[in-house]
């Protein structure tokens, strides 16, 4: 076994028949997640209005006067599903919304509420995207649609919980989570505490907030992840390694797993306790106009020791053994070459035993095996490289 190191609305509508006044509770949490670039938030001025646009009615809330804050940067903010997802300036949100249907441009800008089992996307079952109508950022999928009975879209998460800011909405004499566009800042709905598992959490959506992209269908320019490049790493216990390598500027995502091994799908207790020959790896998935591979290299060289032959540390055995396995001709000669000028340098006193592959499968590690520092508080040997 491993050492431990020491280290939507508030009017919900039952049916179309009923009509019942709910108290809703607020769910307001933290968002998770492994941001590239993060700064303090400057106020934000949303866009005006058209000038053929009415004023809000009643039961609308005007959001050009009590907006979600836009943070404006030079860095673009990357989600953990590879998405820009840099706040839109002032200028550029005006320009989109400039282009919307007077029911869109009320509900996105103007915080307001179309009509329960009205929506185009209520009844909806294809397989699909739903994107921001406004900047085309996905922001639910339709694995997560269930029918609610509300009236409104339902779903019990985000496509990725990056995509999707709440914040405290007291109009109408409640008290609710609004949620809204991470990077256009347009009004979606609200979220609310009484939907299924496994988040048990119902996301409110109006349809004009709303694109639907259908599965096989190629999405629009602004609806598609950046380009990235993916790297793989294996330098003893995965979670040291996957936490520093997740804290890395320019990183998307990191995760445990195991790789270059003889069998198919293996569990921990399989790599621990059977010959399969894997070794705990980290997935890296980077933005390469951030970071470069090859201070990929150089972070996992300070992390951990390459000089020790199927161990690091306490952890014994080949499961533990150092390595990169590269996935292109490039990253091959890149990893070879600076292991020999690391030899060179001095830097480390003995044999560097790093082995350099080509990249096997990765199989992902257990659920509990990701974020494991972040979930436990638990410490690492591991150096952290930045």
């Amino acid at each position: 076994m491993k050492t431990l190191h020491v280290v939507t609305m508030v009017l919900v509508l039952g049916s179309a028949a009923s009509v019942a006044l709910f108290a809703v509770q607020t769910r307001w949490g933290p968002q998770t997640g492994g941001l590239i670039e993060a700064r303090l938030p400057e106020a934000y001025e949303p866009p005006p209005a058209p000038s053929d646009a009415r004023p809000a009615q009643e039961g609308e809330r005007d959001i050009s006067v009590e907006a979600s804050p836009v943070i404006e940067q030079s860095k673009r903010m990357i989600s953990r599903s590879a998405y820009d997802i840099t706040p839109l300036s002032k200028e550029r949100v005006a320009e989109l919304a400039s282009k919307l249907d007077e029911e869109t441009y009320r509900i996105t800008q103007k915080a307001g509420t179309e009509a329960p089992f009205c929506g185009t996307l209520l009844d909806n079952k294809k397989e699909g995207v739903y994107c921001c109508a406004v900047c085309g950022l996905p922001l639910f999928s339709s694995d997560h649609k269930f029918t609610s009975g509300t009236g409104w879209p339902s779903f019990y998460r985000e496509f990725d919980p990056q995509h999707v800011s709440r914040k405290v909405d007291r109009g109408h004499g409640m008290v609710r989570t609004e949620i809204n566009c991470a990077r256009c800042g347009a009004h979606l709905g609200h979220v609310f505490d009484d939907g299924p598992k496994p988040t048990g959490e119902r996301h409110c959506l109006n349809s004009a907030s709303l694109v639907f992209v259908e599965k096989g269908k190629e999405l629009p320019a602004e609806s598609q992840p950046i380009k990235t490049e993916t790297a793989y790493f294996a330098g003893g216990c995965f979670w040291g390694i996957e936490h520093y390598f997740q804290k890395g500027p320019g990183v998307i995502n990191a995760v445990s797993g195991y790789m270059q091994g003889d069998s198919e799908k293996p569990t921990y207790k399989d790599v621990c306790n059977k010959d399969t020959g894997h070794a705990e790896t980290v997935k890296v998935v980077f933005d390469p106009e951030q970071i470069s591979y090859q201070r990929l290299l150089e972070a996992f060289f300070v992390m951990h020791d390459p000089t020790q032959l199927n161990r690091q540390g306490p952890d014994v055995g080949t499961q533990y053994r150092s390595g990169v396995w590269y996935t292109s001709e490039e990253q091959r000669r890149a990893a070879e070459d600076y292991i020999g000028k690391l030899q060179e340098s001095g830097r480390v006193k003995d044999r560097i035993v790093t082995q350099v592959e080509k990249a096997e499968t990765f199989w992902e590690a257990e659920e509990y095996h990701q974020d494991y520092i972040v979930n436990t508080g638990r410490a690492c040997h591991v150096k952290n490289p930045w």
